[in-house]
């Protein structure tokens, strides 16, 4: 069950990142309401705890976690490419790109469970 709210999660950002991205190039002013500034951190509060769980439920500290490190730091330089992507317009095409690869590296390494992943 956790697992499926995980992965749940994982769609609702991915879809949530790029119509944030496509709403800051078309309407920019309807990014500051209440609701549209709430709910992607929420949901990517959900989803860092359904992580979490998955990591305690699977028992991955005990062996090679490796690829969880891996995982973490391509969420930082996803976290990162995702707010300059919102915030400078300059940048937006490429670091929304930059992102976006951010995340399906990370998918790539959680069913694989190898840091290369081209190998």
């Amino acid at each position: 069950m956790l697992k499926f709210l995980h992965l749940f999660l994982v769609v609702l950002v991915f879809f949530s990142f790029i119509s944030r991205v496509i709403l800051a190039e078309t309407n920019p002013a309807r990014l500051h309401t209440k609701w549209l500034k709430i709910t992607p951190h929420v949901v990517d509060t959900l989803l860092l705890l359904s992580g979490f769980g998955l990591v305690l439920q699977g028992q991955w500290l005990s062996g090679n976690y490796n690829w969880l490190i891996t995982k973490l730091l391509i969420l930082l330089a996803y976290i990162t490419f995702g707010m300059i992507a919102m915030r400078m317009r300059k940048f937006r095409f490429l670091t929304t790109a930059a992102a976006i690869t951010c995340l399906f590296l990370i998918i790539n390494i959680a069913y694989s469970k190898k840091i290369f992943v081209f190998f």
